[in-house]
């Protein structure tokens, strides 16, 4: 029963993928009402049967796996299609269905009228059955396949609007960018074979001590990268702002509440080789703060309400990868898990912000909303109070938990970076509200007319959400305090417990902990309050100080100009490479061309038979073999994205084979 249960958390979304995909195939055969409701059905399902077994896991949390499907084996290499359950594969599943299913339900009113509704409802689904992959699987081949299934998905879902330039270049983008990290991830995954013989997690961490400082060192790093790129940190972070040109509920899901969070995830669960590592954890903790701050203070000057809400989540990212680098495991899952309920919240807002004004998401153009959209704004606010660190708010407990942990355990420098970081959320994701739903109304004339509340549909995950957001980080504190709360007891077995202080907090004793909580809550008050005194109090200073500071604020503006930097220093290289390539193709054309007008001009002065039929006709077998070639080869650029995800679906089973075939070759070998 157990099995069957956990099997089937996958299948109800792979089913309902197969159903809208063959729907959109054969050209729309039922109707749009009857796709969404399959697909937050099947979530839903999901979710009920992660319930289910949480249930399982709380009277039995010693790791159990599941085996769906005996899928390789041979040599020394043995590959299953399989699945681990322990307290850190429920959290994640939990998080990914529960946030999933509202978000699908949020999508019904938002994506109502589209075109390629039931394509969207699709795409989302086969997102949902590939980062279930990621969570559940008990091998490094398993989660491989998720970690390249959520990263397809993402580009179908930035590039939904395929014909908007923009979105294809983010997608492009995000593809690309993404692919550094990966190979960094394959890097490490050879590399854990070659030292293991195994890709099971199970097995290579209960023998991860036999490891030497240098192997783990390397996979550690080898797996950082990988991170890096799935995570939008410094330096593959430019991906994750461009990933707003997709739907809103695609940048809360993917890009806000799951997907991103992947590389956290990663991390955590291979802490057993990172703590052999203590160099390695150091760099994940840097990465994480700097990042951190870095993306924080590009998100105090961004007037597009999405792209505040991106380069917020690259800064909550940098948090958890921060909590990784100290040591604090489960502060990090902590904060992913309140994360996603705030930040899920704060874009499906945003969406209902953008829907009320017709697709405008410049703040510059809003302002006065609260009383026409009183719902939204409501909801709106919970959410920034609890990114902010308002008191007793889900952001509060997580957020000062790995603030407290960084500075008791004696890294200050990342406790510094945080704290400043923390400042920043504070102002700017207050300067957002303020921006966004007082003072004067700038709506445009045309629109203002127009702004409506939200259907119930989008309205009531809004909701949930809220609710979750207020409530949420009471699991780490309940029942035991900020030490011994369910979340880090539920967790204990998987990692090493590291609450608000960890074991150098009762050495310390409570009161320092509860001090560094009171002056985070001071740092987030006065992030508050510097966005109050400017955009509610003395409105005009904004303008004031920026022209006073024009150097620093373009340079915040144009975000350090990094993109900038990235094309001149690889995209454009490269196109030249290209270019030259192009060149001596047409200059070999030419060669080639003169050579047929040679042998012509020989066959028509009375050439051999030799020189007339072998040489003359090979030149036309070859000239009506390539116009062939040519003919079918141009039809895989259709400018058809569903044409385009074939070809990337059939490229990834193809890389996974080979993947597979290398490690059991070498196994064999």
């Amino acid at each position: 029963m157990f099995d069957l249960i956990v099997t089937l958390i996958p299948v109800f979304p792979l089913l309902a993928v197969l159903a809208n995909g063959l729907n959109v195939m054969l050209g729309h055969r039922y109707s749009h009402e009857i796709a969404h409701r399959l697909a937050w059905g099947s979530v839903l399902l999901s979710f009920l049967c992660s319930v289910w077994v949480l249930g399982q896991t709380l009277g039995h949390p010693e790791p159990r796996t599941v085996v769906a499907y005996r899928w390789f084996f041979g040599a020394d290499l043995t590959v299953n299609l399989s699945f681990l359950i322990d307290p850190l594969t429920c959290i994640m599943l939990l998080v990914v269905t529960g946030v999933g299913f509202l978000i699908h339900v949020y999508s019904v009113g938002y994506m109502h009228g589209e075109e390629g509704f039931t394509r969207f409802f699709a795409y989302m689904n086969l997102f949902m059955v590939s980062m279930l992959l990621l969570v559940m699987g008990s091998n490094y081949v398993v989660l491989f396949i998720g970690w390249e299934g959520v990263g397809l998905c993402s580009y179908l879902l930035i590039g939904y609007y395929y014909d908007r330039v923009s979105a294809a270049k983010a997608a492009t983008k995000a593809f690309v960018v993404n692919r550094i990290g990966d190979a960094g991830f394959l890097l490490a995954i050879f590399l854990v074979f070659a030292n293991f013989g195994t890709l099971e997690y199970t097995e290579i961490f209960a023998r991860a001590g036999q490891l030497d400082s240098a192997a783990a060192f390397s996979i550690a790093i080898c797996l950082l990268i990988g991170a890096v790129g799935k995570s939008a940190q410094l330096p593959l972070h430019t991906w994750l702002p461009d990933a707003m040109e997709g739907p809103t509920p695609v940048s809360a899901l993917i890009h806000a509440a799951t997907m991103v969070t992947a590389g956290v995830y990663m991390v955590v669960r291979n802490h057993a080789i990172y703590d052999l590592a203590p160099d390695a954890l150091l760099i994940v903790g840097v990465v994480g703060g700097v990042t951190a701050l870095f993306a924080a203070t590009i998100g105090l000057v961004q007037t597009d309400i999405k792209r505040v809400l991106a380069y917020s989540t690259v800064s909550q990212l940098g948090f958890m990868f921060l909590a990784c680098g100290v040591g604090a495991y489960v502060a990090a899952i902590f904060h992913l898990v309140t994360h996603a309920f705030f930040k899920a919240l704060l874009f499906l807002s945003a969406g209902s912000v953008i829907h009320a004004l017709s697709g405008e998401q410049d703040i510059r153009r809003m302002g006065g909303l609260w009383s026409k959209i009183p719902k939204t704004h409501g909801v709106f606010l919970v959410g920034t109070a609890a990114i902010a660190g308002f008191p007793f708010l889900s952001g509060w407990w997580s957020k000062d938990e790995i603030l407290g942990h960084a500075f008791v355990h004696g890294h200050y420098v990342l406790w510094a970076l945080g704290a400043t970081a923390a400042f920043c959320t504070a102002f700017y994701m207050s300067r957002l509200l303020y921006v966004t739903f007082y003072g004067e109304s700038r709506v445009a004339h045309e629109v203002e007319h127009h702004i409506h509340e939200s259907p119930n549909v989008m309205v009531y995950p809004l909701l949930v959400l809220a609710f979750l957001s207020v409530v949420g980080g009471l699991i780490g504190v309940i029942p035991g305090g900020l030490e011994n709360g369910w979340f880090h007891q539920f967790l204990q077995p998987v990692v090493r417990s590291a609450g608000a202080g960890g074991e150098a907090a009762h050495e310390e004793g409570h009161l320092l902990v509860y001090i560094l909580m009171a002056v985070t809550t001071l740092i987030g008050v006065a992030g508050w309050f510097t966005a109050h005194y400017f955009y509610k109090l003395k409105p005009e200073q904004p303008d004031l100080l920026m022209n006073r500071m024009k150097g620093a604020y373009t340079l915040i503006l144009n975000k350090y100009w990094v993109d900038e930097a990235y094309d001149k220093a690889f995209v454009e290289p490269g196109k030249a490479v290209g270019r030259s390539f192009d060149k001596a193709d047409t200059a070999g054309i030419d060669r080639v061309v003169v050579a047929v007008e040679q042998v012509t001009d020989l066959s028509a002065a009375g050439s051999t038979w030799v020189e007339k039929h072998v040489i003359y006709g090979g030149l036309n077998v070859t000239g009506y073999a390539n116009h062939l070639a040519a003919r079918v080869l141009r039809r895989l650029q259709s400018g058809l994205v569903h044409h385009y995800a074939a070809i990337l679906v059939a490229g990834l089973v193809v890389l996974v084979n080979l993947i597979v075939l290398f490690l059991w070759l070498g196994g064999a070998s």
